[in-house]
């Protein structure tokens, strides 16, 4: 039903709000209670809310993930500039090989995956997950920080903290601001390719785009020739070594 009639934002804020005093309720009853700020905290009621903390944790996190793409630039750019011939010298024969035959891309790329997965086999936790206070930002958290996260909507502090927190989160919104320009710039570069605004650069774009998808082809097809003269019976392969002679 939430697939073919999803619901809205406002629906969605008062069902988490429904859940949250139903929950706030019964917990309070418990021994020892919990208040109702601890249980709103706990089920992210606020979480649409501006947070330097939260931003700053979910920052890292996608920092985090993104660090094995970052491993992958490190390691093709050691390639291009020869770091380690004996390396260097490999990926260039995997890559003939790939190009040789296309149909071996996938399972080359799963079989990596695999070998990845069974290596990280030696660092598996042993133990059950615990909390951890860093990846949330929670250890070297400033006392600002909290007092703002917790704050009402509106606000009640007073006009001078109101003037520092708002010129603060103006120099962030500035970084953030000059990140998406420069995404931004990138995918114009990237349309630019196909639009024939730099006549020079769409047609090696599209001559480079023709040659990938039409030689992994002429490859295959040559290979397979060759193998269906090579398994022939000794007949066709003698009228077609004369016909070559």
């Amino acid at each position: 039903m939430h697939y073919i009639h999803p619901l809205t934002v406002s629906q969605l804020d008062s069902l988490r709000h429904q859940a949250t005093q139903i929950v706030s309720m019964r917990l309070g009853r418990a021994e020892p209670p919990l208040r109702k700020e601890i249980v709103e905290y706990m089920l992210h009621v606020g979480s649409h809310m501006w947070s330097m903390r939260r931003s700053k944790a979910n920052f890292l996190r996608i920092m985090s993930v993104l660090g094995g793409l970052v491993a992958i630039g490190r390691w093709f750019d050691q390639i291009c500039n020869w770091k380690n011939p004996i390396t260097t010298v490999l990926i260039h024969v995997l890559f003939l090989i790939l190009v040789l035959y296309p149909e071996l891309i996938l399972p080359t790329v799963f079989l990596y995956l695999f070998l990845i997965g069974i290596w990280y086999y030696r660092w598996k936790p042993r133990n059950p997950p615990h909390m951890n206070t860093r990846i949330s930002c929670a250890d070297n958290v400033h006392p600002d920080e909290l007092d703002e996260e917790f704050d009402t909507f509106p606000t009640s502090q007073p006009p001078d903290i109101i003037r520092m927190r708002y010129d603060r989160l103006r120099s962030i919104a500035g970084l953030m601001q000059t990140v998406v320009g420069d995404l931004a710039t990138q995918g114009e570069r990237f349309q630019s390719l196909i639009s024939w605004r730099d006549p020079r650069a769409t047609f090696g774009d599209v001559l480079f785009n023709h040659s990938y998808c039409t030689l992994p082809y002429a490859f295959s097809s040559g290979s397979y020739l060759h193998r269906a003269l090579c398994f022939a019976t000794p007949k066709v392969s003698s009228q077609t070594t004369v016909c070559a002679t």
